[in-house]
C-alpha cells in the first residue's frame, strides 16, 4: 500500500505543477497567428493590471488569448476534479464524466435551453449552466440507479449503464437538433468542444461555479481516503455515507455542468489527468485533488494550444484533440485492469 506523502512532498509536487501550469499559460497566450514573446506576454498581463496605456498587442494578450487560455484552465481542472470524485466514490479508475454519461446529460440540459431560449449573453451565462448542471445530476443519478444492485454500484454495470445512458442521451440531443434547425450549426459545433467563444464573463461564470463545486473535496479530502476502504468501513469510521455521497455526486456534477456549458462535450480529460496522478503520486486525496485539478488544467490548456495551431488557421474543436488523446490511453486502461 502507498505511504501518504509528507507536507514537504505535496508542496514540491503542487508547486511543481503551478509552474509548469503558468509556463503553459504563458505559451498558449503567446503561440498563435501572431506570435508574442513571452515577455511581451507578461508585460501586457502587467500593463492591464496597473492600468497603464494598452498597445495593439496588449490588447491583443488581454482581450482575446488570455481570457480563452484562463477559460481552458478552467475546463480541464473542472473535468479533472469531477474525474477525482467519481472514481473515489465508486471506486473505479475507469470513471469520468464523459463515460459515465454525465457530460452528455449536462450537454443535453444545455442543448434545450440553447435551442428553447436562445443564446444571448444572459442565457448562455446562466440558463445554459443551470441546465447542464440538472441534466447532469439527473444523469448520474439514473446512471447509479441502473447499475446498483443491493445498495452497490457494480463496476461492469456502472460502464454499461454509463454508456448506454450516453448513446440515449446523444440521440435525444440530434433530435432536438433537427427540431430546432436553426440552431443546428452553433449547437452542434458547440458539442464538439471548443472555446472560441471564450470571454472573461465566461471566465467569471465557470470560476465562480468551480470554486462552489471545490468546497466539498477540499474539506473532507480525509474522507475520499476513508470511502476507498468500502461503504461498510466507512460508516465504521464515522462517515455517513449517504449523505457523503449526495455531496459529491452534486460537487462533481456542478463543476461538470461549469465545464460543458462553455465548452461542449470534452471526453477524457477527467480520465486520463487523476489517473496519471495517481501512479506517480499515489491515492491520497489530500495530495491527488489539488495535483489532478492542476494537471488536468495543463492537459487542457496544450490541447486547446494544439487546437488553434496544428492545422492554422483552421481550428479544431478541442474535444478532438482530447479523444485522440483519450482514446488510446482508455483502451490501455482496459487492458492494464483485465491483465491484474
Amino acid at each position: 500500500m502507498t505511504s501518504a506523502p509528507g507536507p514537504a512532498r505535496r508542496r514540491l509536487a503542487i508547486a511543481t505543477l503551478v509552474v509548469v501550469l503558468l509556463v503553459a499559460m504563458v505559451l498558449a497566450v503567446g503561440l498563435g497567428a501572431v506570435h508574442i514573446a513571452p515577455g511581451e506576454v507578461i508585460g501586457a498581463i502587467s500593463r492591464g493590471v496597473s492600468g497603464a496605456d494598452l498597445n495593439k498587442a496588449d490588447a491583443v494578450v488581454l482581450t482575446l488569448r488570455l481570457p480563452r487560455v484562463v477559460l481552458a484552465a478552467l475546463v480541464g481542472a473542472a473535468l479533472a476534479l469531477a474525474g477525482v470524485l467519481y472514481q473515489a466514490l465508486f471506486k473505479n479508475p475507469l470513471a469520468d464524466p464523459y463515460i459515465l454519461g454525465v457530460s452528455s446529460g449536462a450537454g443535453l440540459g444545455a442543448t434545450i435551453v440553447l435551442v428553447t431560449v436562445g443564446t444571448s449573453f444572459a442565457n448562455r451565462a446562466f440558463g445554459v449552466p443551470a441546465g447542464a448542471f440538472a441534466g447532469a445530476l439527473v444523469t448520474i443519478a439514473l446512471v447509479v440507479r441502473l447499475a446498483s444492485r443491493a445498495g452497490r454500484a457494480d463496476t461492469t454495470s456502472l460502464l454499461l449503464a454509463g454508456v448506454a445512458i450516453s448513446y440515449t442521451l446523444a440521440a435525444v440531443t440530434s433530435f432536438l437538433l433537427v427540431v430546432f434547425r436553426s440552431s443546428m450549426h452553433s449547437v452542434v459545433f458547440w458539442m464538439m468542444g471548443g472555446l472560441t467563444a471564450a470571454s472573461w464573463q465566461y471566465v467569471g461564470v465557470v470560476a465562480g461555479m468551480f470554486a462552489a463545486g471545490l468546497v466539498i473535496p477540499t474539506f473532507y479530502a480525509r474522507e475520499l481516503n476513508i470511502m476507498l476502504l468500502g461503504d461498510e468501513r466507512a460508516a465504521q469510521l464515522g462517515v455517513n455515507v449517504e449523505r457523503f455521497k449526495l455531496l459529491v455526486l452534486a460537487s462533481a456534477s456542478l463543476v461538470v455542468a461549469a465545464a460543458v456549458s462553455v465548452s461542449g462535450l470534452i471526453g477524457f480529460v477527467g480520465l486520463m489527468t487523476p489517473h496519471m496522478a495517481r501512479l506517480v503520486l499515489g491515492p491520497d486525496h489530500r495530495l491527488l485533488l489539488p495535483a489532478s485539478t492542476l494537471a488536468g488544467a495543463i492537459v487542457m490548456v496544450l490541447a486547446d494550444l494544439a487546437a488553434r495551431t496544428v492545422l492554422a488557421p483552421v481550428e479544431i474543436p478541442v474535444g478532438i484533440v482530447t479523444a485522440v488523446l483519450g482514446g488510446p490511453f482508455f483502451v490501455w486502461l482496459l487492458v492494464r485492469k483485465e491483465r491484474r
